[in-house]
Formats: structure tokens, C-alpha cells, sequence
């Protein structure tokens, strides 16, 4: 098991009511209930992230598509729409 670091910070009065009522509603303390809530926000944005890198990774390796071939697609799905509207 991972060894536990201590965080500290301030939250208003409100959001401190709402997450002990939340973490008693689910069987835990408001400390343990933080921990889980930062661990989620943190993999969610580390998730994104990778995301983002992976994107990246292959425009670098040259497997994007051209600006200009994405916006002709457009323009022509847009127009056989209109076609389409009358």
C-alpha cells in the first residue's frame, strides 16, 4: 500500500457541509471521502492529459489531416444538406 501524505486546505462552510453530508451518505468520513474526490479529479485530468499527448504524438508523426481537407469536407456535407433543405 502507498503511504499516505497529509493535505491541508481551507474550503468554505458550505462546501464542508455538503461533503460530510455527502461521505456520510456513503458510509465514510469527510477526510476520506476529500481523498477519494481529489484522487478522481487528479486521474480524470491525468486521463485527459494522456489523452491530449496521444493527439499530439500523432500529428508529430505526421498523421493528421490537412486543415484545408477537413474544412473542404465540410463545406461539401454543408452544401448537400442546404441541397437537400431546398
Amino acid at each position: 500500500m502507498a503511504s499516505l501524505q497529509p493535505i491541508t486546505t481551507e474550503i468554505d462552510a458550505e462546501t464542508m457541509a455538503m461533503v460530510e453530508r455527502v461521505a456520510s451518505r456513503r458510509g465514510m468520513t469527510g477526510p476520506e471521502f476529500a481523498a477519494e474526490a481529489i484522487r478522481r479529479a487528479a486521474e480524470t485530468d491525468d486521463d485527459f492529459d494522456a489523452f491530449i499527448q496521444a493527439g499530439i504524438d500523432s500529428l508529430d508523426r505526421g498523421e493528421g489531416i490537412p486543415h484545408e481537407e477537413v474544412m473542404a469536407e465540410l463545406d461539401a456535407m454543408i452544401a448537400a444538406y442546404r441541397a437537400q433543405c431546398g
